[in-house]
């Protein structure tokens, strides 16, 4: 079973897909979120560097954005004439895309100096957010991705997705979006195309032509750096991407968020309506589902399996590197090979998922436990490539080396999720170290007498379970004695949750005293 799940928060919404009922992709959409893949910029060429072959775009980002010779595209000098006469344009009439002559194409060995110059105008496209000390990684190679084409301006090539099979399909494909989009436009026809009818692949051109001349006319209305066109929500850039695999259930705890997946719906596939559903009430819906305990687990430094083995995930600048153990782990009636491959394979699924789930990127090292014989090393890597076939990441997965490493390499395109799951210890503080236990009693009474001297009606203390056992221990305990002395009961009520030497005092409403 397959499921999305969107919760919304004051930090903006956090985004689950689940795999009968097991997280294996976490996103977070913050809502103060300036730059997203996908948004188109109009920028301003703020300095070029010819050791480089790269220019740094002002975009309004903190960090100009980086533009690399490569990034231009062939047809960059008729974007650029196109950019030019859409900002001298007056009111709403301006020159198309389909009035635009080319010019000639960039050398590929050229330099950026030949195209641009400082203080121009450029338009331009986030392919990689802001990570860490680096700006956005921009292209001038913009294009519109829909549900079953990508809309590709200043291009005359129509190629289809690798992923369709059959020769037949794909000539059908390519004749109907030739006979359908404008001049000067080019087309990637993708995956989720095949099997649909002319009636939705026109759909989806007229719907990306249209956001093509509303991004026209925010251009002949805005002057740089100037957001023209935002990349859709991740929630709504997600069922546009993965609708087609199919969902068996969206779940969204947010009413505004429900309405806006409700009227994508409609418009693209009405038959997954009926998947859509409101939670309502509390607790929260990944806490619900059990993600938040998934995603605790997930996502510390030590990740156990279900064998019993574990991974140790470490982070550097340079590259993220994976350790496998087996533990304690050693199947019955197994040699130290056959034991070794087992472990190894349900290794590789989970560090697929983990890869997947965290949105790891750059060179990622596995160091798989040792194993001697060739053809075991090669189904290790089969199995790693099977598990990351549904990873919509590009990536690399080199052979295992003789020394047991196998190296990854995965397209990064926003910075790698992090999770803290580490909490303070409420006994020490984070400090390491707490009161004597030889005291902790002593204070209770204390606090309890300063209590009952303010004639409260009801004292309940929560506590440790072992400080609950420790005050009821003996037929005249000391609950017995407070009894005695102040004629008021003082309720004492066991919290696994809480440190050894944490207390809390509720008053007779439940709410808790503070000292």
């Amino acid at each position: 079973m397959k499921e999305l799940i969107v919760s919304a928060g004051e930090e903006g919404l956090r985004i689950g897909f689940l795999e009968d009922k097991r997280i294996v992709e976490l996103h977070h959409e913050k809502s103060n979120k300036l730059f997203s893949v996908g948004d188109i910029l109009l920028g301003k060429v703020k300095k070029l560097v010819p050791g480089l072959n790269a220019a740094f775009i002002e975009v309004g980002h903190p960090k100009d954005g980086f533009l690399h010779y490569l990034d231009l595209g062939v047809n960059v000098m008729s974007l650029q004439r196109y950019v030019t006469a859409v900002q001298g344009s007056t009111g709403k009439s301006f020159t198309t895309v389909e009035q635009t002559e080319f010019l000639p194409e960039i050398q590929k060995d050229g330099k950026i100096g030949q195209v641009f110059k400082a203080g121009q105008s450029i338009l331009v496209q986030v392919v990689k957010e802001a990570i860490n000390t680096k700006g956005p990684r921009l292209t001038c190679e913009v294009s519109l991705p829909g549900q079953y084409i990508i809309l590709v301006p200043f291009s005359n090539d129509v190629s289809v997705s690798r992923k369709i099979n059959t020769n037949e399909e794909k000539r059908r494909l390519k004749q109907v979006v030739e006979s359908l989009k404008p001049r000067n436009f080019g087309v990637i026809i993708r995956t989720a195309a095949e099997g649909k009818d002319n009636a939705a692949i026109a759909q989806d051109l007229k719907e990306l032509l249209d956001k093509w001349e509303r991004m026209a006319l925010a251009i002949a209305n805005s002057r740089p750096p100037k957001r023209v066109l935002r990349e859709e929500d991740r929630t709504t850039g997600i069922l546009r991407d993965m609708l087609s695999t199919g969902f068996d259930a969206i779940t969204t705890d947010d009413q505004d968020t429900h309405d806006e997946i409700l009227d994508y719906l409609k418009r693209r596939q009405p038959e997954s309506v009926k998947i859509l559903k409101l939670h309502k009430g509390k607790p929260s819906l990944f806490e619900t589902r059990g993600v938040d305990k998934q995603i605790k687990a997930a996502f510390g430094k030590t990740v156990t399996m279900r064998n019993g083995a574990y991974l140790v995930i470490e982070h550097t600048e340079a590259l993220h590197v994976i350790d496998v153990n087996s533990g304690s782990k050693n199947l019955k009636g197994d040699t130290l090979e056959d034991n070794a491959l087992k472990i190894n394979l349900v290794a590789a699924e989970e560090i697929a998922r983990q890869l997947r789930l965290r949105d790891m990127g750059g060179i990622i090292v596995v160091d798989f436990i040792d194993l001697k014989k060739v053809e075991n090393k090669k189904k290790i890597g089969v199995a790693l490539k099977e598990f990351m076939q549904s990873d919509p990441a590009k990536h690399t997965i080199l052979p295992m080396s003789k020394f047991g490493l196998i190296q990854i390499t995965r397209q990064r395109v926003r910075p790698q999720l992090d999770i803290a799951t580490q909490e303070t210890c409420p006994s020490c503080n984070g400090t390491g170290k707490m009161q004597p236990s030889i005291l902790i009693v002593d204070e209770i009474k204390n606090n309890v007498d300063f209590l009952m001297h303010q004639n409260r009606e009801k004292i309940t203390l929560i506590v440790n379970p072992f400080v609950e056992a420790f005050l009821r221990k003996g037929i005249l305990n000391q609950i017995r004695k407070w009894f005695l002395k102040y004629g008021k009961q003082v309720k004492v009520e066991a919290d696994q949750s809480i440190g050894f030497t944490e207390v809390k005092y509720l008053n007779s409403k439940g709410d808790e005293i503070q000292f």
